[in-house]
């Protein structure tokens, strides 16, 4: 038996199917997982994810200490709430995990506070490398257990949402930017999440979670698993920890340089120096998306070719409900261009190469 959220019973009562997921006991599915996608894409669906680990890191050398920490700078959070998503790296610019952290004091007032937000299949090493990081500085970091968390995506998601809402919260959102949270009355609300789709991320305690949940189901919101979340998540190019990036790739040949605040120059952030070396050096791959319109699945871990450059694997892959073919992320040669070969069941297939995303706002959007 492993850990469960305090949407447990309510998983059972709307017939999920559960499955073992990084220790959790959370719901695959509630009987289609091509029903809970097209959901989200075109109305709105929920997804418990109070499977993921919230860490607080307060005192007076919170600001520095994440400066450190991350591959991203905290120091471009200016406004009360405003999030950044960031690698966490080793010291060889291995990923050892990929959050987002938020900003929770006005930097104008005295104090410092920032909530982190990590996977739960990391919880342990990642806790355990935090810590190690934090020793001899004024920090401290404070897990907040007592905490569900509750996404909401889609594009009638917010609307949907507020409906069952304070008139206080309901214009607390309307003044939310995307990649912003705000607290309220014991809440941490943010217009973020993992679809590629409008949508809300709620932090709450663990007592009122199940009736929030009922009542989004009761306007219309529908559960949706993790099987949902990882198609939605891959149509819009976004990453999975242990499939796409790990300790033994770096965010340069994952698809997340954009994440890397190199300047200012004298900020010496773990792995930093590993990732100076690998730009001197030259990179020799990089992670591309492949479409397969053709009959056929892309699956991780398949063998890609590249027709005089060499070969790479697929990180991630799946049929694409909103498409209606096959999508995947590939690690392949630097200088993979537009088209590649996927070994299936010992024959090549061709594949075009194209930059992901793949979806965003329900249409195709790469060429």
């Amino acid at each position: 038996m492993g850990n469960k959220t305090a949407l447990y019973a309510n998983h059972l009562a709307q017939g999920a199917k559960m499955v073992d997921f990084g220790g959790w006991d959370m719901p695959i599915h509630y009987g289609s997982q091509i029903e809970e996608h097209h959901q989200v894409r075109q109305q709105a669906g929920m997804f418990d994810v109070s499977h993921m680990t919230v860490v607080d890191v307060t005192g007076s050398d919170a600001r520095d200490y994440l400066r450190r920490l991350l591959a991203n700078d905290v120091e471009r959070l200016k406004v009360k709430g405003k999030a950044l998503y960031s690698a966490m790296l080793n010291e060889q610019g291995g990923v050892i995990d990929d959050l987002i952290v938020y900003l929770m004091t006005d930097p104008a007032v005295s104090g410092e506070w920032y909530r982190v937000v990590v996977n739960c299949a990391t919880r342990e090493k990642d806790l355990r490398w935090m810590a190690e990081q934090a020793a001899k500085m004024d920090v401290a970091l404070t897990e907040q257990p007592e905490l569900a968390m509750i996404a909401i995506q889609g594009p009638q998601a917010v609307v949907m949402t507020q409906s069952v809402l304070s008139d206080y919260r309901q214009k607390l959102i309307d003044q939310l930017q995307p990649f912003q949270g705000a607290e309220s009355e014991g809440w941490f609300i943010a217009r973020t999440g993992y679809t590629g789709e409008e949508g809300l991320e709620i932090m709450l305690p663990e007592e009122e979670a199940s009736s929030f949940w009922d009542a989004l189901a009761a306007a219309g919101v529908k559960p949706c698993g993790l099987g949902a979340r990882d198609t939605l998540r891959l149509e819009a190019g976004m990453n999975l920890y242990g499939q796409d990036m790990d300790e033994t790739q770096s965010p340069l040949v994952s698809a997340m340089g954009w994440t890397v605040a190199w300047e200012p120059a004298e900020r010496q952030f773990i792995g930093r120096s590993a990732l100076e070396a690998q730009r001197t050096q030259g990179l020799t791959a990089k992670l591309v998306g492949l479409v397969l319109e053709a009959k056929g699945v892309l699956r991780a871990h398949q063998k890609v070719k590249v027709e005089g450059l060499g070969e790479g694997e697929i990180t991630s892959g799946s049929f694409s409900p909103t498409l209606g073919y096959s999508v995947a992320l590939a690690r392949v040669p630097l200088a993979t261009a537009e088209a590649a070969q996927v070994d299936m069941r010992g024959k090549w297939v061709s594949v075009k190469v194209v930059k992901p995303p793949f979806v965003r706002n329900g249409v195709k959007v790469y060429s």
